[in-house]
């Protein structure tokens, strides 16, 4: 059956499995000269490496920032850049584009930007505006974020009499964004997103103003002068990600597709990411009939997964070194993608789950504390009536949950260690074929 986004259970085990839960993505100044003592001027190559952070210039206290970088380097003595943006990343190419794997009805959106190590603010900008003073003037942008991008945005929306608004960013050539539409003279502050077609021009734009804030003026025309004495690169300022283990917490969460995807590739590489991810789930489940995944975020509707494929993963995967406590890193009910799950359980945590959703599929899969035991479920449904499918799915977990106990830390993988034979194992064949038949 098609997943959707329950097929990130899988991502982020596989990403944990390979990388360790406190494994870090750094992002980097590399550069090779010296700094003039007495102008402040960078004599010699400069760039940047991106690798792919998820968590990179997401804004002030949510990751780290171009302006982080900056302050260091300002802190080294750096007072004047010259030269153009240089790009580089360890893994291949500092790029980032639309995955093939994606349907092309998704591009535009902002749940689907472009994937690869150039990554910064989630691969999208925002734009915030308020009404203009009359009919017919231009609304005025009153926020842009990254920082840096309002160089890159335009304006030809309209206000009118009224609430009601409909703007949207529409893509320039030039990698900016003309805003059209129009605004209601009485409508509060709007917010509208669009994923970048071109992130190197927000970066150089982001960039610039890091810099700026920091106090280092930058001249790309201008080349950097030649150091006195030849120097192998080094490294001149350089930020980390949260653990790996937050950022799964956040995937699952906010069922991040453009996360996901980037753990793929910084666990399984870019180019054979989804066939070791099969190979994975197949080496944990031992047995995945029909399994085929094309991605990491479960975004394509390529990717097939048996019901109760994800039932052996759920109940093994905590078994093995790697898994333990995976359960903690799936959001509680009233959280996340299962806020609709806030009432009719004794409390947060009962549930530890992750759904997805596409046009054909409503989906939930996880865990739910019972007195007795955990339950795991698999939930799949596909065809053309999902919003009732939903809520026929959110009706059995809320009777399964009624009397629910909330799954403690560090105890899953104990319960489910009976599972692996015995009268356990026969329960949870029953699970399984339970989880076939919905």
């Amino acid at each position: 059956m098609v997943p959707a986004s329950t097929l990130k259970v899988f991502t982020t085990g596989f990403a944990r499995s390979v990388l360790g839960g406190t494994a870090r993505r750094p992002t980097r100044v590399i550069g090779s000269g010296t700094v003039d003592p007495a102008t402040g001027e960078w004599r010699g190559s400069w760039g940047l490496e991106l690798n792919g952070d998820p968590s990179f210039e997401r804004g002030p206290g949510e990751g780290p920032t171009l302006y982080d970088l900056a302050l260091q380097l300002a802190g080294g003595g750096v007072r004047k850049l010259g030269g153009p943006l240089h790009l580089q990343s360890t893994d291949g190419p500092a790029d980032a584009i639309y995955p093939a794997a994606w349907s092309p009805r998704h591009r535009g959106r902002t749940f689907a930007p472009p994937i690869g190590p150039l990554t910064l603010h989630e691969n999208v900008v925002w734009v915030t505006v308020e009404p203009g003073s009359r009919s017919g003037a231009r609304p005025r942008v009153v926020a842009a974020s990254p920082d840096g991008i309002l160089s890159l945005v335009s304006v030809r929306a309209t206000t009118r009499s009224g609430r009601r608004s409909r703007l949207a960013l529409q893509p320039r050539t030039d990698g900016g964004w003309t805003l059209t539409g129009s605004i209601g003279r009485r409508a509060r502050l709007r917010s509208v997103g669009a994923p970048m077609r071109d992130p190197k021009a927000v970066l150089s734009a982001a960039w610039a103003r890091a810099l700026q804030r920091a106090g280092i003026s930058w001249d790309p025309k201008v080349q950097p002068g030649i150091p006195p004495v030849a120097t192998a690169p080094r490294v001149l300022a350089e930020v980390s990600s949260p653990p790996l283990d937050s950022l799964v917490g956040e995937v699952n969460r906010r069922s991040l597709n453009y996360a996901a995807e980037l753990l793929l590739q910084w666990a399984g590489g870019r180019e054979a990411g989804p066939q070791r991810l099969a190979a994975h789930v197949l080496e944990v489940t031992e047995s995945a009939p029909g399994l085929a995944l094309v991605d990491g975020s479960g975004l394509s509707f390529d990717n097939r997964v048996a019901p109760s494929t994800f039932i052996a993963y759920l109940a093994r995967y905590p078994l093995t070194p790697a898994g333990k406590n995976f359960p903690q890193l799936l959001p509680p009910n009233g959280t996340g993608t299962l806020r609709r799950l806030g009432s009719g359980f004794p409390g947060s945590g009962v549930v530890r789950a992750k759904t997805g959703t596409l046009g054909n599929t409503a989906s939930v899969v996880g865990y739910l504390g019972r007195p007795e035991g955990t339950l795991i479920l698999a939930l799949i449904y596909n065809g053309p009536r999902q919003p009732a499918a939903r809520q026929a799915q959110w009706r059995l977990f809320r009777l399964l949950g009624a009397d629910g106990v909330v799954i403690p830390s560090d105890s899953l993988p104990e319960a489910l260690e009976p599972a692996l034979g015995g009268e356990a194992e026969a329960k949870s064949d029953t699970l399984e074929a339970a989880s076939d038949s919905l």
